[in-house]
């Protein structure tokens, strides 16, 4: 049994595995000591745990997992994994992104990868198909683009995403959703077209909050993976199990 934990700013994520298959789905806004002291009262067998987080590790919980469970690791760049991470600036990737690379790797092992990540802001990483990630791009996602409108303007409202919406809007407030909207759509659009022009056998995978929204309006049709990031983190586990048995 592993148990995947992912800590982001406002909510945690966690996911328990059986041989690779995501049995468990649990989110929960609660603090994180609270949230796997929780998890693991509720839990047979004393799991092996991997966690990544963009915050600071509680002293708390990292004696209740030690006590608890048969292997801890917590997520940094010191840590292995499937990929060879080719990142020139390896302490400043978000883990998050090489995450979701290395579930991606698991699903199209041998092929090209693009993963986009389409959160409050949308991510573009690569993976080669001799397992090297690459790196990216990082852009706004849809809610700052709407945000910043608003915000760096006088006059303009605040929006946000809408599914009806036009390639020309006819009033401000069209204009806004079409602009920002279209725009990300055509981004996208053409970063995967650009990439394809490179290597004709990409594959595209799509997580991510405002994922399944955009992969409804895109051309380029992604393959959509809610939780792709949990599923890396159980790779990375995995591979570090592995590597120290």
């Amino acid at each position: 049994m592993n148990l995947i934990v992912d800590i982001g700013n406002t909510q945690i994520k966690s996911g328990f595995f059986e041989n690779n298959q995501l049995v468990r789905l649990e989110n929960s806004t609660l603090g994180e000591t609270e949230f796997v002291s929780g998890l693991l009262s509720r839990c047979e067998n004393a799991p092996n745990v991997i966690i990544s987080s963009v915050r600071k590790y509680p002293e708390e919980l990292i004696s209740r997992l030690k006590l608890a469970c048969k292997v801890v690791l917590f997520f940094n760049s010191e840590i292995g994994t499937p990929l060879e991470n080719l990142y020139e600036s390896k302490s400043t990737l978000g883990y998050d992104r090489l995450a979701a690379c290395a579930g991606a790797h698991g699903l199209y092992k041998g092929k090209d990868i693009l993963v986009i990540d389409a959160g409050t802001a949308i991510t573009f990483d690569f993976v080669t198909a001799k397992a090297q990630y690459l790196g990216g791009c990082i852009s706004p996602g849809l809610k700052m683009r709407f945000k910043a409108l608003h915000e760096f303007t006088q006059n303009l409202p605040e929006l946000s995403k809408n599914e009806g919406f036009n390639l020309i809007g006819k009033n401000t407030n069209d204009a806004i959703v079409s602009g920002v909207q279209n725009g990300l759509i055509f981004e996208i659009d053409s970063y995967i077209n650009k990439l394809k022009t490179i290597h004709p056998e990409l594959r595209v995978v799509i997580t991510g909050g405002d994922a399944r929204f955009l992969n409804k309006k895109i051309d380029n049709k992604a393959a959509y993976h809610p939780e792709i990031v949990l599923e890396g983190l159980n790779k990375i586990l995995e591979f570090n199990l592995l590597i120290h048995s």
